[in-house]
């Protein structure tokens, strides 16, 4: 697949987690929605689905992984925030397929697209902390 597909497919799963996060409404929903609304030709779907299934069925879990790292409560972070840090953590820690440099690259990415005007810093130091632990096999 494309990086430009992966990269769109993060982008939409993005904007799924958010809405899921606000709304509360079933994932699936949301996926659907996501795909009925938005020309998927150019989404890597695997990657996408596997993003939405792997956050939302391990949320808590991946909320503690990552928990360490931030500075402050999790709760504490707005949603943009909370949904790349959670996007961020499941594929440093199920997506060996990408290397954690590309990962904390699209976070600090998607966190400028989305995010408020200071973001990507948060996201780049907490995702850094993050890695060492999360990746430490693929660091050294």
């Amino acid at each position: 697949m494309k990086p430009a597909h992966r990269k769109q497919a993060r982008v939409l799963a993005l904007q799924a987690l958010y809405g899921w996060l606000m709304s509360g409404n079933d994932i699936k929903q949301i996926e659907l929605s996501m795909v009925t609304t938005n020309d998927m030709k150019k989404v890597d779907m695997e990657y996408f689905q596997a993003i939405l299934a792997g956050v939302s069925n391990d949320v808590v879990s991946l909320d503690k992984k990552y928990k360490p790292y931030l500075g402050r409560l999790p709760e504490e972070l707005d949603p943009i925030e909370k949904s790349i840090m959670r996007l961020a953590t499941y594929e440093l820690l199920e997506r060996f397929d990408t290397p954690f440099k590309v990962i904390i690259n699209e976070a600090i990415e998607l966190a400028k697209s989305f995010g408020a005007e200071e973001s990507h810093k948060f996201i780049n130091g907490a995702l850094d902390k993050a890695v060492k632990t999360l990746r430490k096999d693929e660091r050294t």
